[in-house]
């Protein structure tokens, strides 16, 4: 093998090496993941109470989700799209934030509506946000969506902070506000079967029921027009005793688009499991959806929807099928490109190896080409092809080359062969 040869498979080596090495590296270091960081809520919130129920469900599969709380859901809407930060999922309310393309968050799923309560004290009936000008009103506290929609709602109906008292307060202190009169009314946000909002329901406070409804929704796209029915609450005492109005944000479990596939599928059976169920506001099977449009869509949720989970995580264990994909999606590809490279290298080196003679043939074909078409050439002009052929014979000689391609030097110098007899014949007839 020539120097220069061992030379190229030397540093072909070296690089098919390296390409392993790095990409063994992105393929080992998150097929071992087993732990999902999740920004969830108030302590004692509706968000709160999704994670502690996915929780289980994530760990029979081999992961540990972390579960940390926070404001609400701006603050959750923050801490993902910090591309530093720990989380990695959590639940974003509709209508609360304003995605950017440069977020790089993606819609796992919408897995619930999130109805918005007001409650309010006094003998009139309060259906339109516009009564309550010139009242007391609490409306969340900052870094939640709550805060944040009631504004909006509000400010629709020419409510604020110049014409009227708005407080921030949570829903605790709302409710006791509330009870003992020092507030006139409170937005409140969470499931019927919530703790906080069962005491108000069986409370002596009124339920607003928004006659505006269908106009809040043209004017807040995120928000939807969903009905709580008469005696939903206790059906013995007939509470509430007409079916009510409310206006409903969205839940939305998104994620970084860095998360990996295989722990969005995982979310997305935790999701189902969690979510599916029928409740006051939805049939069956309505949640989880992905009828949203504020964050784009995870691929692998699209995937999930229309068919399921993939074959693998359908039959293997989690961590056995994500393995497998991992390589398979990786290790296969390069492999198939390790197959394709090693069969090219020996093409490479022939087309190498004839390089070297193509420019001698080159050089015979000008040299012929010079004689053929001088009819009388001179005598010096003779001797200097003769000199030509004589050197570019003794330079074929000198080509290094493997064995396996001595035909083609022979066949150079049958080449070179050919020219010295042609060159001999003009010669001889410049003689005669």
């Amino acid at each position: 093998m020539t120097r220069a040869r061992r030379r190229f498979l030397i540093v072909a080596a070296i690089i098919l090496l390296a390409s392993f090495a790095w990409l063994v590296a992105i393929v080992v270091a998150p097929a071992f993941q087993r732990t999902i960081v999740m920004t969830s809520g108030a302590d004692n919130g509706i968000y709160r109470g999704f994670a502690d129920r996915y929780a289980p469900i994530l760990k029979r599969a081999g992961i540990k989700l972390v579960i940390r709380s926070s404001s609400g859901s701006i603050e959750n809407y923050e801490r993902l799209r910090d591309p530093n930060s720990a989380y990695q999922v959590g639940f974003i309310q509709s209508g609360t934030t304003n995605p950017k393309d440069t977020d790089n968050l993606r819609t796992i799923a919408a897995v619930s509506y999130e109805p918005i309560w007001v409650f309010y004290r006094g003998d009139t009936t309060v259906d339109r946000l516009s009564q309550l000008r010139g009242k007391k009103i609490s409306t969340g506290v900052p870094g939640s969506g709550l805060l944040n929609v009631a504004q909006v709602l509000l400010g629709y109906s020419d409510v604020t902070s110049q014409n009227s008292t708005l407080l921030q307060m949570d829903a605790p202190a709302a409710y006791q506000a509330l009870e003992s009169g020092r507030i006139d009314a409170a937005f409140f946000i969470g499931r019927p079967d919530a703790e906080m909002q069962k005491t108000l329901l069986n409370s002596n406070l009124k339920l607003m029921s928004f006659s505006q409804a269908d106009a809040l929704v043209q004017k807040y796209p995120a928000l939807s027009k969903i009905i709580l029915p008469r005696a939903s609450t206790n059906v013995a005492e007939d509470l509430p005793r007409a079916d009510v109005t409310l206006l409903a944000a969205t839940a939305m479990l998104v994620a970084k688009d860095t998360l990996h596939p295989a722990l969005i599928y995982l979310l997305l059976d935790a999701a189902h499991a969690v979510h599916s169920g029928e409740d006051y506001f939805t049939p069956h099977g309505t949640f989880p959806n992905l009828n949203t449009e504020e964050f784009p869509i995870s691929d692998e949720s699209v995937r999930y929807f229309k068919s399921g989970q993939p074959f693998l995580y359908r039959n293997l264990p989690f961590w056995l099928a994500s393995l497998i994909e991992r390589r398979l999606l990786i290790l296969v590809p390069f492999a198939a490109l390790l197959f394709g490279l090693l069969q090219a290298l020996p093409r490479m080196l022939e087309a190498r190896m004839k390089k070297r003679l193509v420019v001698w043939y080159r050089e015979i074909k000008a040299l012929e080409d010079e004689v053929w078409n001088n009819r009388e050439p001179t005598r010096s002009q003779i001797a200097q092809w003769s000199e030509e052929i004589e050197n570019i014979d003794a330079n074929a000689s000198r080509i290094r080359i493997p064995y396996r391609y001595f035909q083609d030097v022979y066949a150079l110098k049958q080449a070179i062969g050919v020219v010295r007899d042609r060159i001999a014949h003009v010669a001889n007839r410049a003689q005669e």
